[in-house]
């Protein structure tokens, strides 16, 4: 018996070796075709200049529905159709007006804007003394008595100690999400919220809120971080410092829109689905190319780099851009829906959104048996500096795939020390974007589908 179970493990151990070396020169294959021959950047180009910002309900994200369908036929995907999807219809208006009042009547323009799904102030705008708190234990503290009738300026700095951003913008995101139903609670008329962002710069960060119904729907602006500083010390010198704000915005009706979905199908197990994807919307501040552009065009090319080459996935491989993650996430609750009702199998689903920069590992939501799995293929991704697989997060746009389906979620790690200073700002911009970082994670993406659609999970 023991001889048995020696021979039994070394056959295992030259199997693995075998497929292990087999795969290796497919994902070779893929890094150089992307490297050399990608299209990513091109078409990152059409969606973030030529198009620019594509926020839900508005005329350029319909456009970039319209450009996204013809890159996917453009990759020779074995189908390509589009996903109806009902949408918020959120404007921002003319652009928005903050001043600095001081005691001698001074007034000092600041940047500002409104927070995605913020209700407009009164046409002749507000003005009002400002109170500055950090968090919002200082606001409780601070009562209905000195916050009546006063706009709350929440002033909380990324903590800089995080090496890892994303766990910053999570801690001070909540000034931003219920930053201004927690100030109405206690009378104020409006809120100022510190833009989310490691940088020092004159660009507002713009970004979703929600309101409780429960309390009164005040407007809502960010400030940027200079402005916010500025504001600070201002504060400081005179406790009675005033501030003007207009903001012009208007929740309009819902309208429909899509998701744009292409895929290619599995030779073995057509039946079995791997998602990888981004959203394709974006807020109308920038041009939306870290956030999500680099996303969607990574999507698209895994599909054109896999007819290049003439590789044929067992499974099949869909790639989808999805419509509306900043300001409801509609687009990936309806895909989720719909897969679930058609009762799809769905294997796992991949998703980039955090920035077109280099990637160095995958974050996956999934039980520790299928863990285990991926990690035994950590070697085939090390010779091209991909080497974290301990992180657990996936994505938004898939998160209700995981949520109705079980379905195992990666989301592609990138080194994210820049991304917050473009984040949901005018600054997010095609420049910004390094086309090798950006293909290096359309590679990443692609060596992670195929070998799914390989070995399945």
């Amino acid at each position: 018996m023991k001889k048995y179970l020696l021979s039994a493990t070394f056959f295992f151990c030259v199997f693995v070796s075998f497929a292990q070396t087999s795969d290796s020169a497919v994902i070779r294959k893929i890094y150089s075709e992307i490297l050399v021959n990608g299209n990513a950047y091109e078409w990152l180009r059409q969606l973030s200049v030529n198009v620019g910002g594509r926020l839900s309900g508005s005329q350029e994200a319909e456009k970039a529905v319209q450009v996204t369908e013809i890159m996917m036929r453009n990759t020779g995907a074995d189908s390509v159709w589009l996903q109806e999807v009902w949408v918020p219809h959120w404007v921002r208006g003319l652009k928005e007006s903050g001043k600095i009042i001081d005691a001698k009547k001074k007034a000092q323009d600041v940047p500002i804007c409104a927070l995605g799904g913020s209700v407009a102030t009164p046409a002749e705008g507000i003005t009002a003394t400002v109170i500055e708190v950090h968090n919002f234990d200082e606001l409780m503290k601070l009562g209905k008595e000195k916050i009546q009738g006063k706009i709350v300026f929440y002033n909380h700095p990324f903590d800089e100690t995080f090496i890892t951003t994303f766990e910053a913008y999570g801690e001070a995101a909540e000034y931003r999400w219920s930053g201004p139903s927690e100030a109405a609670r206690y009378g104020a008329i409006a809120t100022i919220c510190r833009s989310m962002t490691n940088a020092q710069d004159d660009f507002p960060h713009t970004g979703s809120m929600g309101y409780n119904d429960s309390l009164p729907k005040i407007p809502c602006a960010a400030i940027s971080t200079n402005g916010a500083d500025l504001l600070s010390r201002v504060l400081r010198a005179d406790a009675g410092t005033q501030f003007f704000m207009k903001l012009n915005c208007e929740k309009l009706d819902s309208v429909l829109s899509h998701n744009v979905i292409g895929e290619i199908r599995g030779t073995e197990h057509p039946e079995e689905i791997i998602v990888v994807g981004g959203h394709l919307d974006s807020w109308d501040t920038g041009k939306g190319a870290h956030d999500d552009g680099a996303g969607v065009v990574q999507s698209i090319e895994i599909l054109r780099t896999l007819k290049a080459l003439g590789i044929k996935p067992k499974r099949t491989i869909r790639a989808v851009a999805f419509m509306n993650e900043e300001n409801g996430n509609r687009g990936g609750r309806k895909y989720a829906e719909i897969a679930d009702n058609k009762k799809e199998k769905h294997v796992a689903a991949i998703e980039s959104d955090a920035g077109g920069f280099t990637p160095y590992g995958f974050g996956m939501e999934m039980p520790d048996e299928k863990r285990m799995l991926v990690k035994s293929w950590a070697p085939l991704f090390r010779p091209y500096l991909v080497w974290n697989f301990e992180d657990s997060h996936g994505g938004t746009d898939i998160g209700p795939l995981r949520d109705r389906m079980k379905v195992p979620l990666f989301g592609l790690e990138v080194d994210s020390q820049r991304y917050f200073d473009y984040h949901h700002a005018a600054s997010d911009t095609f420049d910004k974007v390094n086309k090798r970082e950006l293909h290096l994670g359309a590679a990443a993406m692609a060596a992670m589908a195929y070998l799914l659609s390989v070995h399945g999970l």
